[in-house]
């Protein structure tokens, strides 16, 4: 007899609060991170000026919309693996960043020769905004 295949609801409103509770994790995390992460860059504050021509609303909206797909993402994988709740989205959010966000950074700043310290603040930043993530799209339920 076949198993019954898991039914994916996709929670709308649990997958823009998970990726606005990850923007405001970026926000803040950045925020207090800010020199060492421009040190680590071998930048200073003057490099991200209006002079350069960078969008900003690009910018933010690239980062947002990034955050939803990874919620989505979050949610349908914490729905695949079993009951739907904080603790499941919180392990599976760590698993995910474990297994791909953690070890595609680790390869690519060993191959671009940037510093431990640069890995360590922006892996650190995208651990705890998954989690944020999948705390919220694990108990919240549709």
């Amino acid at each position: 007899m076949r198993s019954k295949e898991p039914e994916i609801v996709i929670n709308y409103l649990a997958i823009v609060g998970a990726a606005v509770a990850c923007f405001i994790v970026e926000i803040v995390w950045f925020g207090y991170f800010m020199r060492p992460w421009l040190s680590g860059l071998g930048e200073c504050s003057g490099w991200y000026s209006p002079k350069q021509h960078i969008n900003p609303a690009l910018q933010f909206g690239v980062a947002f919309v990034s955050q939803l797909v990874i919620a989505t993402g979050v949610s349908f994988v914490t729905q695949l693996t079993g009951g739907q709740t904080a603790r499941r989205g919180i392990m599976t959010a760590a698993c995910l960043w474990f297994a791909f966000v953690l070890t595609t950074w680790a390869t690519e700043y060993s191959f671009e020769l940037r510093p431990f310290s640069q890995l360590t603040i922006n892996g650190g930043f995208w651990l705890l905004g998954m989690l944020a993530m999948g705390a919220i799209v694990g108990a919240w339920k549709h």
